[in-house]
Parts: C-alpha cells; structure tokens; sequence
C-alpha cells in the first residue's frame, strides 16, 4: 500500500511538473510570435515631453487636436498638434484622416518620434460627439481638465 501512494504522489508531481513546463514554453511561444505592434504603449502629450521616448519607438499618443494648429500641406501631409492641455506635441501624417477627425476632438495616433515631431502611421478619431478614447480620457484626468460630455450643465 505505501508504494501505491509513492506512486500516485509521484505521478501527480510530474504532472504538475510537466503542466508548468508547457504553460511557460506556451507564453514564450505566444510573446515571441506576437507582432511587436501588439506591444504599443499609450502615452499623452505631457509624458512624451517628460520622458521622451527613443527614436523610432512605435507607440500611441493621444489627446485633442490644438485648436488653429491643423495644416495641410502639399499633397496628403497634414500637420498639427495634439494636446492634454498642459502639454502640445506637434503631429505629421501622411495619408488620409478619418472624417470624423477635426480640431478640438479627442484622437489617438501610432507611430515614432523623429526630430521632435511625432510621425504617425495611423490616425483614430472619435466615433460621435460624446465619444472619447479611454486612453485620453484618462490622460485628461490626470489633468484634471476632463469635462464629462454627457453631463447635464
């Protein structure tokens, strides 16, 4: 009988040896086939100019778009500004903005920091009036400038 129950505990710590060892070759399998663009970090306006990231660090800024700073240039280059209120970053895209992008609106954009200005190789804009993406609206709470669209006056 004792050499029964050696066996089962024995049998139930390779087991569970066996099931800890594919639950981590899993994860690094999973973290090592994952696209680096599925680890972008979210930053706001203040934080790219408090801890400026590396050259050619993909990731998202977000915030609203400085009003008077929107310009388009020649062809599908826009240029403006995206601000948490206390802090501006100025923007460059190439290609199309979402219709729903204007100034004054909340918007979260991916891509790096080249020179000082922010080279986005996607732009996301607001879905309706009362929409804000949760990055931005947390960010404009850190602020504390965060209106709440929905709120009765």
């Amino acid at each position: 009988m004792a050499g029964l129950k050696n066996l089962k505990k024995r049998r139930r710590i390779q087991l569970i040896a066996f099931l800890g060892t594919a639950l981590v070759v899993g994860f690094t399998t999973i973290y090592l086939l994952l696209p680096k663009a599925a680890f972008q970090y979210f930053r706001s306006p203040s934080e790219v100019s408090e801890q400026p990231p590396s050259e050619g660090e993909v990731f998202r800024i977000g915030g609203l778009v400085e009003e008077g700073s929107l310009l388009r240039g020649q062809g599908s280059t826009i240029s403006f500004k995206v601000t948490d209120t206390k802090t501006s970053v100025p923007v460059s895209y190439t290609g199309v903005l979402p219709d729903l992008f204007a100034e004054g609106q909340g918007m979260v954009g991916t891509g790096s920091m080249e020179n000082g200005t922010f080279v986005a190789t996607e732009i996301l804009a607001k879905h309706d009036e009362t929409y804000m993406p949760k990055e931005v609206v947390d960010a404009l709470k850190d602020q504390g400038v965060y209106v709440d669209p929905t709120a009765k006056n």
